[in-house]
């Protein structure tokens, strides 16, 4: 079986590395923050192009702690989009404002800026765009609304570990930015974590407070915080996989570049890259409306498959008492019925696409033959 993501493999390229970090973790007992913990915030803000770097526990922590640092909270809307991970509406949802959601672009999956400006309202307090599979959001018509109307930009960038935007990294544009390190990501901790990016003082300020029961030093708790903190273990896990991020997401890279040509000329719906973009292929997400019986013939050749994601946010039970319907944002929903996620991560080989490729290009040619 092709699996859909190979952890395994990639613990295996740098297992020694790895473990020489968390035995030296448990031999020095920094288990919470500490010094692995603070060296990564440093590397991984200048990786990001940002200023400052604030480990915590999740990515979803990341989102939560940057938005109330950012002043978000009870009376305030944050619009984002309805095609995504539920986290990036729950974070709103926990600092007390009101979600609200927009559409996205039927190409790139992200959110579509006539979308957003239409859901602006005299509550709207902030945005949070999500660079979803990899690629970012279209960040500078985001931005020129964003300060047209005097709101704050958290970008959800929890799938885009080195993503660019006219050379700009993903988390050095909005006020703040939330990434995440959950084992499955772009570059992923022994467990779960999270860092929150900023080049706000204040804000980086009030996200250390947030995450380590509100307080700057030990018992001299200034505001009511939470236990968000960042494991050493995690910092020193990451760290290692840092010296590898920009080799893994070439990888990454080159295998969507193989998955291109593989389907080129067959009608297979596959990512699109636009161009000033850099897209680091989280997640390699094609389209079609035969999802379910794709899903079940693929499994049957081999190979796994995922869907990110199968039911936008507004038709979820969870999002109900926000009162959106069927039809308020047809491209999110028509995603969310269609988009079929294959196998993607740096070790993929040419051959194991080859197999992918030969099974979907099959199906594809039945469901047109079928229309």
């Amino acid at each position: 079986m092709i699996p859909f993501v190979d952890l395994k493999a990639q613990y295996q390229s740098i297992k020694a590395e790895v473990d020489e970090a968390v035995l030296k973790t448990l031999e020095n007992c920094s288990f919470v923050l500490g010094p692995e913990v603070a060296a990564l915030e440093k590397e991984f803000a200048e990786y990001s192009g940002n200023t400052f770097a604030i480990g915590v526990n999740s990515g979803t922590s990341a989102l939560h702690l940057g938005l109330l640092a950012a002043g978000i909270g009870p009376g305030d809307e944050v619009i984002t989009v309805p095609h995504t991970f539920i986290a990036s509406a729950s974070a709103i949802q926990y600092t007390g404002a009101k979600v609200v959601f927009c559409d996205i672009d039927p190409v790139t999956f992200t959110m579509d800026p006539a979308a957003l400006e239409a859901a602006i309202t005299p509550r709207t307090k902030a945005i949070v765009p999500v660079h979803l599979y990899g690629q970012m959001a279209d960040m500078d018509p985001i931005m020129a609304i964003a300060r047209k109307h005097g709101l704050i930009v958290m970008e959800d960038a929890a799938q885009s570990h080195g993503a660019e935007y006219n050379g700009r990294r993903a988390g050095s544009i909005g006020d703040v930015a939330g990434f995440s390190f959950y084992p499955g990501k772009n570059m992923g901790a022994a467990g779960e974590a999270g860092m929150t990016v900023t080049g706000n003082a204040d804000i980086d300020e009030k996200v250390r407070m947030l995450r380590d029961w509100g307080a700057k030093q030990k018992y001299h708790h200034e505001i009511i915080g939470y236990n968000m903190r960042m494991e050493g273990i995690q910092g020193a896990v990451l760290r290692v996989k840092m010296k590898y991020i920009e080799k893994w997401t070439e990888l990454r890279r080159e295998a969507a570049r193989r998955y291109a040509d593989l389907f080129a000329g067959t009608g297979v719906q596959i990512p699109v890259e636009v161009e000033g973009r850099r897209h680091v292929y989280h997640v390699y997400a094609i389209r079609t409306p035969d999802r379910q019986r794709w899903i079940e013939e693929l499994t049957k050749a081999g190979v796994s498959t995922g869907i990110h994601y199968p039911f936008p946010l507004h038709e979820l039970k969870a999002f109900e008492f926000l009162g959106y319907k069927h039809g308020q944002f047809p491209n999110a929903e028509k995603a969310a019925a269609e988009v079929l996620s294959l196998p993607m991560f740096p070790e993929l080989t040419a051959d194991q696409q080859e197999v992918v490729a030969k099974a979907v290009i099959r199906l594809q040619q039945e469901t047109e033959a079928n229309v």
